[in-house]
């Protein structure tokens, strides 16, 4: 009993399979699909990217190839050149049985050339020589400029496939560009025999965007709207096929065929079922006939082989079709500019497609030529043996089966806090709607946005603002993460309140500070618009169902962004927390999703070695068990704002129960004799930025011997791919070491304290005195190897402050060798606060504390900014206290940036 694809090749049409990647090559998978009736081959850059990813399809070829020093670009050209040739040479029988009528893969041409016929026609002889089969056809997109190209390949003798074509106007004015081709051909003394051509006119996206117009319309009124909707395609594909009828039934062609010349058969494609409630199969079912080509992917090729059926419904008069096109028409759907749209979405999809598989390849040469360790300083053996435990207790895998037992007995924010681990395809969907609520913004004529954020919810957008800046046409961005008075006055004196859009961000809803920000904010907008009109420059990004997504609905807020509940706040970067700031500054959402993509499907390997995450964590955690219990966070300039993100996420994951890896970032470069043997260096390197100083600082601490691992990235938008690996990393870490990943204990102890300050200001009218603080110089003095320092500065940001905490942190990294942190506070509190009061007990804590004279109210409190932030300190001081911890503390009075210089001074004059 013949399958269905058999039945349809006797019928006259030929089914291909629009699927290329190595393992159907090499397993013999696509010489059985042949045998079972598939006629030709189409390529499909998205699964070619997920095979180079998601397997180890390529990884021979590719760890030969990179050798070469090639792009990405040409490394992709030279595996999927491979590829063609392989599907070609399989394809060679059928091509020599049916006398050159099938047999076919197709290629495609770079999109960048979708709009320039020259470069197009270059750049198909070449790929049509390089490639060097007979039974290939380069695919040309059918643009207005692709016209003069395909009658150009034709009348010099190339196949060509025509693709993306959804309109009848277009698919005639190609059959004319074939046919003159065709004329050129034999005007030239070419044999027309020998040129092959089919036209791809796509069909299931035509009902994909038709039937929603059809909805609204029948939503409005129009009767007989719905009765339409799932048949446009198929009517739309059956005119095509009339068309087609009377072009290669002319007289004029027919002088042609005489010579030899094949009719151009219509191909049709995009045959998967878009809509749920059609059949599987139906863009095969209906539209079977002579003389054309059906290419399907997978799901569609098994689907037809259990049961498809094979009648011909096409004939010469487009029977029905053309009723259903006049009735389309009469519900008001313009399908001309319905398919005009599709031509512009095909080809930002395709160019969305190609750029995605060149940075799958550049993504797979990066972890095929590991920016692994430059040196691991004798501990290669150590590292093994974590990667070898990895595979013994199946990590990766029960990190994919979110198995709550890696991190601890009781799934208590375990079990709702893993879904960072597939934000990229969750993201996808809101896409579009970020694009337009970020020019809704625009268009409302707002010039700032400002964050009122702390913790996870704060770092991922400072560092999106920090590397991409704001582009042009985009509001300003200012991000508020600080109770410190002087922070509060400096945002308030930059914006005009009434041409600002706040984001109220946080995943509890709770959070003092941010509530405490929006209160004031919320008054100087009142005052400036009024309370009704005020909401609508607010915006809320919060889990669902919180205090602040109430209080949001209450005051009006113009939009509410709840968030996937199931990630922790410093795990958000990649969902909303991150992606609604990312969208108002300008940022290419989509994008930057697709690099997290890439990572995330290397991450599902459940080789450790071959898993980007998995590897580092394994890294730091032998590293660690070794002695080397600090990670410095190296940095291109331009991303430099990556390490404190790194530095939050690492600290406040793993920094409990006594346990933990001590995250340094920022720290001014000293010579490697200066330190102690207790650091790995993590050298995170953009392609094109000023990096001399790293690399120098990099090559030093190498030929020192000291352990660095060196990331290599391309591009600014692939470093999502980072803040995916190292997510998986540090929940990799956490597995190997036993410590819960996805709660912060601590934290919530110095808020009480602090809480507890508060209400006794409101009873006493002061804050209780905090003492038992060491002096700086006593605090130094007892640091001993294995240690390191952190200053906690509760003050204003500023260029000379910055400038000290740099000259001090070198200063005692050269006289005691231990590694110095610095942090502004309170934001700390949020990120490395958890490290400080319940991580290895090994820290040395400044804190430089003191007011300049400024102070801000809180609208409705009883306590001011600067009342705050006093009782943060105080409270985190308490806790580490509490604790045993060595704290320190420091008056800074008005000139923060000379207390500081003088505790470097201090320290010289020590040494």
């Amino acid at each position: 009993m013949t399958n269905a694809l058999a039945q349809a090749a006797a019928a006259g049409q030929s089914a291909w399979y629009d699927n290329i990647r190595r393992g159907l090559l090499t397993s013999g998978a696509l010489a059985a699909l042949i045998d079972k009736g598939i006629r030709g081959v189409t390529s499909n850059p998205t699964i070619f990217e997920r095979a180079v990813l998601g397997s180890s399809d390529y990884d021979d070829a590719l760890t030969e190839l990179v050798k070469t020093g090639g792009s990405a670009q040409e490394l992709f050209e030279a595996l999927s050149v491979e590829d063609i040739q392989g599907a070609a040479d399989l394809l060679r029988g059928l091509y020599d049985a049916t006398d050159r009528t099938d047999g076919y893969a197709s290629y495609e041409l770079p999109p960048s050339l979708s709009r320039d016929s020259d470069g197009s026609i270059r750049e198909a002889h070449r790929l049509f020589e390089r490639i060097g089969r007979p039974n290939i056809m380069i695919k040309v997109p059918a643009t207005e400029e692709g016209l003069p190209t395909i009658r150009r390949l034709i009348g010099d003798g190339l196949n060509v496939n025509v693709t993306l074509i959804f309109s009848l106007a277009r698919y005639e004015q190609v059959m004319e560009a074939y046919i003159a081709g065709i004329e050129d051909l034999v005007a030239n003394g070419g044999d027309p025999a020998g040129v092959a051509s089919v036209a791809s006119f796509f069909v299931s996206r035509v009902d994909a965007a038709v039937d929603p117009l059809l909805r609204a319309a029948s939503e409005s009124g129009n009767d007989g709207a719905a009765a339409l909707m799932g048949k446009t395609a198929v009517a739309n594909a059956r005119a095509a096929y009339a068309k087609f009828h009377e072009t290669f039934r002319s007289a004029r062609f027919a002088a042609l065929r005489e010579r030899g010349a094949q009719v151009q058969r219509p191909l049709w494609a995009s045959t998967s079922t878009k809509d749920p409630s059609l059949p599987d199969t139906i863009y095969f079912d209906e539209l079977v006939g002579p003389d054309t080509v059906n290419t399907m992917p997978d799901a569609t090729v098994e689907a037809v082989l259990d049961h498809g059926t094979v009648e011909v419904r096409l004939d010469a008069r487009a029977t029905g079709a053309k009723g259903t096109l006049t009735a389309l028409r009469d519900a008001g759907v313009d399908l001309d500019a319905v398919t005009a749209q599709l031509l512009e979405d095909g080809l930002r999809a395709f160019s969305a497609s190609y750029d995605s598989v060149v940075g799958a390849v550049r993504a797979k040469c990066m972890d095929l030529a590991p920016p692994r360790p430059v040196s691991l300083a004798g501990m290669d053996a150590e590292v093994d043996g974590a990667l070898r435990q990895l595979e013994k207790d199946r990590v990766i895998a029960r990190i994919w089966e979110h198995d709550h037992t890696l991190w601890s007995p009781d799934p208590t924010e375990i079990a709702d806090r893993l879904g960072w681990l597939t934000l990229a395809e969750q993201m996808g969907p809101h896409v579009a709607d970020l694009e337009a609520f970020a020019a809704e913004i625009r268009a409302a004529g707002y010039n700032t946005v400002v964050l009122l954020a702390m913790g996870g919810s704060a770092f991922a957008p400072e560092l999106y603002r920090s590397i991409f800046g704001c582009a042009e046409g985009c509001p300003d961005f200012i991000m508020l993460d600080s109770t410190v008075p002087g922070w509060v006055a400096g945002a308030t004196e930059r914006i005009d309140p009434t041409k600002t859009l706040f984001i109220v961000s946080s995943k509890s809803g709770g959070t003092i500070e941010v509530l405490s920000f929006y209160r004031h904010f919320r008054s100087l907008v009142d005052d400036a618009l009024g309370r009704e009109a005020a909401g609508a420059s607010f915006i809320a990004i919060t889990d669902p169902g919180t205090g602040l997504a109430r209080l949001a609905e209450a005051d009006g807020f113009r939009r509410i962004f709840a968030n996937p509940p199931d990630i922790g706040g410093r795990f958000s970067g990649l969902s909303l927390f991150g992606l609604v700031p990312a969208a108002l500054i300008g940022m290419d959402v989509s994008r930057f999703l697709d690099s997290a993509a890439r990572m995330e499907a290397l991450s599902r390997s459940e080789q450790p070695g071959e898993n980007p995450g998995a590897w580092l964590g394994a890294a730091i955690t032998a590293l660690a068990q070794r002695g080397v219990d600090k990670v410095a966070l190296l940095m291109s300039p331009r991303v430099a704002a990556l390490g404190l993100w790194l530095e939050q996420l690492i600290a406040e994951s793993l920094g409990k129960d006594g346990k933990g890896v001590v995250p340094i970032a920022g720290e001014p470069p000293a010579p490697p004799s200066a330190y102690n043997d207790d650091r790995l260096t993590v050298y995170v390197r953009l392609a094109g930025d000023d990096n001399a100083a790293a690399d120098l600082h990099a090559e030093a601490l190498r030929s020192a011997g000291k352990p660095l691992v060196r990331y290599d990235v391309a591009d600014t938008y692939d470093l999502a791919g980072e803040l995916y690996r190292w997510e998986f990393a540090i929940a990799t870490v956490g597995a190997l070491m036993g410590i819960h990943v996805f709660n912060q204990p601590n934290v919530q102890e110095a808020k009480d304290i602090a809480s507890a300050a508060l209400d006794a200001y409101q009873r006493d009218g002061k804050l209780p005195e905090a003492d038992g603080a060491l002096s700086t110089e006593d605090a130094l003095a007892m640091l001993k190897p294995g240690d390191y320092v952190s200053f906690q500065v509760y003050q204003p940001q500023s260029g000379a402050l910055d400038a000290a905490l740099d000259n001090v942190r070198r200063a005692i990294v050269e006289r005691y060798g231990v590694p110095v942190a610095a942090g502004y506070g309170p934001r700390y509190l949020h990120s490395t606060g958890q490290l400080h009061k319940a991580g290895p007990n090994s820290g040395v804590f400044i804190q430089v504390v003191g007011h300049d004279g400024i102070d801000v109210p809180i609208a409705g409190q009883p306590y001011s900014f600067g009342v705050l932030a006093d009782a943060q300190a105080d409270g985190d001081l308490r806790s580490m206290l509490q604790r045993g911890r060595r704290v320190a503390r420091v008056a800074a009075g008005g000139d923060p940036a000379g207390a500081v210089e003088a505790i470097a001074e201090a320290v010289r004059q020590d040494a």
